[in-house]
């Protein structure tokens, strides 16, 4: 008996596994994380070769270029990239969200607002939420995207959910 109820709780795990689609770009890891470590260690790298080379004493004003670089990327990447959440799956009338080892699911008749930044880069998807979440009222996302090299076609993806948000808080209206 105890060995049917294991295959049946596999087998249901394994059918809603199968129902999830990843929505959130693969390379959110490396723009989140690896990019970063990059920006930083370059500029790092800079300010180190330039003090062990003698360039303070000729040309103090050589230090102000990547200190300014390094508090740009900062804000940039606090702004666009830092708040990105891991991983987002539909999962049919939810989203299921990750994001540094937490996760919830978020019906889309909670969803308020859909919207999709196309122009920056990463691109993104922010949904904000009736009520908040564990990761607040706004979660944020960078989408999945086929490669094309047309910089303002839209988000299969991300058309899709806006109607789909849009029907579920339509039937959460009545």
């Amino acid at each position: 008996m105890l060995v049917r109820l294991d295959r049946a709780l596999i087998g249901a795990i394994a059918r809603e596994e199968a129902m999830q689609q990843k929505i959130s770009s693969k390379s959110t890891f490396f723009f989140k994380t690896l990019f970063p470590i990059f920006w930083f260690g370059f500029l790092a790298f800079m300010i180190v070769t330039e003090l062990f080379s003698g360039a303070l004493q000729k040309a103090p004003t050589a230090f102000i270029a990547p200190f300014l670089m390094a508090a740009i990327g900062f804000v940039v990447l606090k702004k666009l990239v830092w708040d990105l959440v891991d991983e987002v799956y539909d999962c049919g009338d939810r989203l299921l969200v990750r994001n540094n080892g937490q996760e919830a699911a978020i019906r889309l008749s909670e969803i308020m607002n859909v919207s999709v930044s196309t122009t920056v880069n990463p691109p993104r998807i922010t949904l904000r939420l009736v009520n908040p979440s564990p990761f607040g009222a706004e979660i944020a996302f960078s989408p999945m995207r086929d490669f094309t090299f047309n910089l303002f076609a839209k988000y299969p993806s991300a058309e899709d959910l806006i109607v789909r948000v849009d029907k579920a808080r339509s039937t959460r209206n009545r």
